[in-house]
């Protein structure tokens, strides 16, 4: 039901920025959270931010607490990830997925994007 297609990313130094974009596509986005997902080689999948498509309850790990914010734009379909102070750590894969607000799991979600690739390096 939901179409994610994530862009955005690419080579930045320490302490740079970038921002992600997440277009969504798809019926009954009411009943969907948002999300971003990063995996760096060799290390588990890690649930960075949370949003939902109507409500503006928002989740962040502490990991990006202070540095990433996530939001959204409902009129354009598109979630957003500002990305401040990136460090060498966060450099992975970054996932947009979507969850259903009533059931599933961010281990395993149903809807994901292709990947964007973030590189944080000197």
């Amino acid at each position: 039901q939901v179409q994610l297609a994530e862009s955005g990313g690419g080579l930045v130094q320490p302490g740079g920025s970038l921002r992600l974009s997440c277009a969504v596509s798809g019926r009954f986005l009411d009943a969907y959270r948002l999300g971003w997902i990063r995996q760096a080689p060799g290390k588990d999948r890690e649930l960075l931010a949370t949003i939902g498509w109507v409500s503006n309850n928002i989740y962040y790990a502490d990991s990006v607490k202070g540095r990433f914010t996530i939001s959204r734009d409902n009129a354009k379909n598109t979630v957003y990830l500002q990305m401040n102070s990136l460090k060498t750590e966060d450099t992975a894969v970054y996932y947009c997925a979507a969850k259903p607000n009533l059931g599933g799991t961010w281990v395993r979600p149903d809807y994901w994007g292709q990947g964007t690739q973030v590189t944080v390096s000197s």
